[in-house]
């Protein structure tokens, strides 16, 4: 006999634990994609993502006798907080099993609630495998993430919810997929009742086992999945989460790495609440829809900002790739003639753009390369910029799409030259605004030569400034009076054992 979702929907008990999130505007998303997007800010749930009304709603229905003995999960993270809560609430043991890769701000976070933390696998389906095992020599009642349909029927009052708080029209509803239950249940119980509302799911294009499975018309298993969105790390998705998706689902748009990136920043401008990469999933999925070529405006759409557990030291990669995800960053390799004033005309061909980055090492006595960032206003502005270097003569490589460059290429600049004899090396400070580079360049002493130049851009008022000068012994007098007009702060780091080790020029 089918399963009346509906009426589990609207009979879940969900509310001894969880509390009815708001649908809040966001507005500067909002103006920026033309469309009106509202946030249901299931990450303001006490343990910081909606999971704790599928775990609850199912552990609640278990007999006395079940909870006596107690419960086991597999979870990346958030499901095994609404786990350990669900375990505290009705006082029974809880037993969690989650990937080795699990960020630690989840695996504490279960701990403090005095549920039994087991780490296994790189991946849910890993620890999964695992949890199915210690539940058969513990005799443990299993709470599934996801393919339950009592903890499908939790999380889909998160729709029953949406429909009371909107009752206007409402073009699609984004939701991210791991495993498939959260957007079973919205979608089981929105499609039974607005049936004109879309229902879109938001995966990475490293973790899509349920595209792919919508694809072809099965379920498919992923061999590996990306652990960036470990909320939605699943190789395959449920049995029952997949039949009410190829019912109900409209659509399923993947995202890379970079976009949702940007969409943490997004949303943090907006509330400035930081989302967990899967928390931020279905922002980047409604940008992705947004862009679409005659795309139609002022529609209203609802995201599901589904999680906040974001590890603290995950923020410099959010950081660093977001600029290149929300395309305000073009990266580029530029080789330039080793001869003095090519790296001031070269700046001058950036003009008043933005720099947020500059590596540039001597290599040679004929050319140099450099590695430099951008800020751009639009994607094909970045076209633009390369062939304005191009057409000066410049080979000029266009980074901003490789993986590669973006992740290591950027640290590794640099190295010891053989050509930057009498090196010496200045941290600076300039004011973060265009031109000063410029002034740097325009003040210094033709005869001098810069070996090395690492800029980036840290959000500050002031950039840090890595250089190295070849200033002739005789020109001391004039380089100390350059600086001192100059009027930028600075240090002298000839003597740091690291520039020794790193980038000093080896001893003949």
């Amino acid at each position: 006999m089918p399963i009346d979702y509906l009426k589990r929907i609207l009979t879940a008990r969900v509310y001894d634990v969880a509390r009815e999130t708001p649908l809040e505007l966001a507005p500067a998303l909002s103006a920026r994609i033309g469309q009106r997007l509202l946030l249901k800010r299931e990450d303001m749930q006490s343990v910081f993502s909606f999971k704790l009304r599928g775990a609850y709603n199912k552990m609640v229905q278990l007999s006395a006798e079940e909870r006596a003995k107690g419960v086991i999960a597999a979870s990346a993270g958030n499901h095994a907080q609404g786990v350990a809560l669900a375990a505290q609430q009705l006082g029974c043991l809880a037993v969690i099993v989650m990937p080795v890769t699990t960020p630690a701000v989840k695996v504490e976070a279960v701990r403090a609630r005095h549920a039994e933390v087991v780490l296994a696998g790189d991946s849910y389906s890993d620890a999964y495998s695992h949890a199915v095992s210690l539940q058969q020599k513990r005799g443990l009642s299993f709470v599934h993430p996801f393919d339950d349909p009592d903890v499908i029927a939790g999380q889909g009052t998160i729709g029953m919810e949406i429909l009371r708080q909107h009752a206007d029209p409402i073009e699609a509803i984004f939701v991210p997929i791991g495993g498939g239950g959260l957007i079973a249940g919205i979608a089981a119980y929105v499609k039974q009742i607005r049936p004109d509302i879309r229902i879109i799911g938001v995966q990475t294009d490293d973790s899509n086992a349920m595209a792919q499975s919508l694809a072809c018309g099965s379920r498919v298993i992923l061999d590996e999945v990306g652990i960036f969105s470990d909320g939605t790390a699943v190789k395959q998705v449920g049995v029952e989460t997949f039949a009410l998706a190829k019912q109900f689902v409209d659509e399923v748009i993947c995202v890379n790495t970079d976009a949702v990136c940007a969409a943490i920043k997004d949303v943090f401008q907006d509330t400035r609440s930081i989302m967990e990469p899967a928390g931020a999933l279905s922002i980047a999925g409604v940008k992705a829809w947004a862009e679409r070529p005659g795309q139609a405006q002022g529609k209203t759409l609802v995201a599901i900002a589904c999680g906040a557990n974001m590890n603290f030291d995950r923020l410099r990669f959010v950081s660093e790739r977001a600029e290149v995800g929300e395309q305000r960053e073009a990266i580029f390799a530029v080789t330039i003639p080793e001869q003095r004033g090519s790296f001031k005309r070269f700046c001058a061909l950036i003009g008043e753009r933005n720099v947020t980055e500059f590596n540039y090492r001597m290599s040679d006595l004929t050319l140099a390369h450099v590695f430099v960032g951008i800020q751009i206003q639009e994607r094909s502005e970045a076209n633009h910029i390369a062939s304005a270097f191009a057409h000066e003569g410049l080979e000029t490589i266009n980074l901003t799409d490789d993986e590669m460059a973006k992740l290591h290429i950027r640290h590794l600049v640099g190295g010891s030259s053989l050509q930057a004899e009498n090196e010496r090396i200045f941290r600076f400070e300039f004011p973060e605004r265009p031109g000063a580079l410029s002034r740097f360049l325009t003040q210094m002493h033709p005869e001098w030569n810069i070996s090395l130049f690492h800029y980036r851009n840290h959000g500050a008022d002031f950039g840090r400034v890595l250089v190295g000068l070849q200033v002739p012994a005789g020109d001391e007098s004039a380089f100390q009076h350059f600086l001192a007009g100059l009027g930028y702060p600075h240090v002298e780091e000839t003597d740091n054992p690291a520039y020794h080790l790193f980038l000093r020029p080896p001893l003949r």
